[in-house]
């Protein structure tokens, strides 16, 4: 069996799943909500969330809406969430291409797949049962999770229930890379949407499309043997 059998950690939004093939929808949803209360008069900030895309919700809330009340953010938080459910179930997301081919072939070759997430447990658990990825996932984590909001702190939780040393962190935001390297795991970034050059430069690995990762994780391997 591979000694990276039981640490496979991935990203969701923007690693596994498109999230923006949703996100633009759900966001101009969420500021007609917002208009039509008399509470926004510009545009929907759609730029600016992506600049700061896989970062917790409640900072998203405060760049975007800095002068609204914490309990008005609250408000909104729920409503993009219900509307991103909505559109999840509609069939408007997507994965990335060969996204499930890759997951079905490492699954199959022995290694235990898990999710980090940044998204909430409902928004999470809304993917996961229409691609069916429990299939071969073991287990998909929230932020939702722990109390400090940090993604190293949710990694730090899936290796010490799950009890392994080495493994991987895929994900195409800094937080997934400094997760990673602050858990004692290899980080392989994914030059996605979202991505940054600044931040993939920290990366131990760095992909261009889903396939490649099979080929990541294979030279990977010859290090641990």
């Amino acid at each position: 069996m591979s000694p990276l059998s039981k640490g496979l950690i991935f990203d969701m939004d923007g690693t596994l799943f498109q999230t923006e093939r949703i996100l633009e929808v759900s966001l101009e949803e969420t500021f007609n909500h917002l208009k039509d209360r008399g509470e926004w008069h510009e545009e929907t900030p759609l730029q600016k969330y992506r600049e700061i895309m896989g970062v917790p919700l409640p900072t998203v809330w405060k760049t975007l809406l800095p002068n609204h009340s914490d309990h008005q953010r609250k408000e909104i938080d729920a409503y993009f969430l219900e509307k991103l459910i909505i559109n999840i179930q509609k069939g408007k997301g997507a994965l990335y291409p060969q996204v499930e081919e890759v997951l079905e072939a490492l699954h199959k070759e022995g290694h235990s797949l898990y999710i980090a997430s940044n998204g909430l447990i409902d928004y999470l658990r809304a993917i996961v049962e229409y691609y069916r990825l429990d299939r071969w996932v073991t287990e998909t984590f929230s932020i939702e999770q722990i109390d400090s909001l940090d993604k190293t702190d949710l990694v730090a939780a899936i290796k010490e229930k799950y009890n392994f040393e080495q493994g991987i962190v895929v994900g195409d935001r800094l937080s997934d890379i400094h997760a990673a390297k602050k858990n004692g795991l290899t980080s392989v970034g994914c030059r996605f949407d979202f991505a940054q050059e600044d931040e993939l430069a920290k990366a131990d690995h760095v992909i261009d499309d889903f396939s490649a990762l099979n080929q990541v994780i294979r030279e990977i391997e010859k290090m641990y043997v």
